[in-house]
C-alpha cells in the first residue's frame, strides 16, 4: 500500500494485520510494505485491511498483495536495462489494464522516462530518478484505469529476500 502523507505507525499496521488473521507478520521500512502469511483469499484480506484502516484512521488506501513468487516474476520480467536500481520501479496494480487502455496511455508524455505494462505490473525506468520524473505516474495510471503501489527494484529485491 502507499502510506503517503497519512500517519501509520508500522507497529499498528502489524497489529491490524494480526487481528485480521495474518501470521508471521512483519513490515519493511515505514512505507506500507507488509509481509505476512494470509489464510484464505488474499483479495479478501486486502479489502478487510483497507476497511480496518479506514475505520480506525478515517482515510482510505488501496491495499495490493503479491506473493513472493509474483514479486520474483515481476523482478525477472523488468524489461529495461537497469542503469541504477533505484531509478527502476515496478508499480503493482490490482488487475491488468485493457489493451485499449494501454494504447490510450501511449499518448502520455514521458520525456526520457519509459514504461511498459506486463500483466498487472507497470514497469518504469526514470531517466533522472523518481524524485525528478518526466513521466507523470498518476496521469499514466488514470489512462490505464488503475491504481498502483510502486516499489523500486532495490525494495522488490529486499522484499523477496525477507520472504525467504
Amino acid at each position: 500500500m502507499n502510506v503517503g502523507p497519512a500517519q501509520l505507525p508500522m507497529g499498528e499496521l502489524r497489529a491490524i494485520a494480526t487481528d485480521l488473521g495474518a501470521t508471521s507478520v512483519s513490515t519493511y521500512v515505514a512505507s506500507g510494505n507488509l509481509l505476512a502469511v494470509i489464510k484464505g483469499n488474499p483479495d479478501a484480506f486486502d479489502r478487510a485491511l483497507e476497511k480496518a484502516l479506514e475505520e480506525r484512521y478515517g482515510w482510505f488506501r488501496d491495499v495490493l498483495s503479491r506473493t513472493p513468487q509474483e514479486l520474483a516474476q515481476a523482478l525477472a520480467a523488468h524489461p529495461f536495462d537497469v542503469l541504477e536500481p533505484k531509478y527502476s520501479y515496478v508499480s503493482f496494480m490490482p488487475a491488468a489494464p485493457s489493451a485499449a487502455a494501454v494504447e490510450a496511455a501511449r499518448g502520455v508524455p514521458t520525456g526520457d522516462d519509459c514504461w511498459q505494462v506486463i500483466g498487472r505490473d507497470l514497469h518504469v525506468r526514470y531517466a533522472d530518478g523518481a524524485g525528478r520524473p518526466q513521466l507523470k505516474d498518476q496521469v499514466l495510471l488514470k489512462h490505464l484505469g488503475q491504481v498502483a503501489t510502486a516499489r523500486n527494484l532495490n525494495t522488490v529485491r529486499k522484499l523477496i529476500e525477507l520472504c525467504g
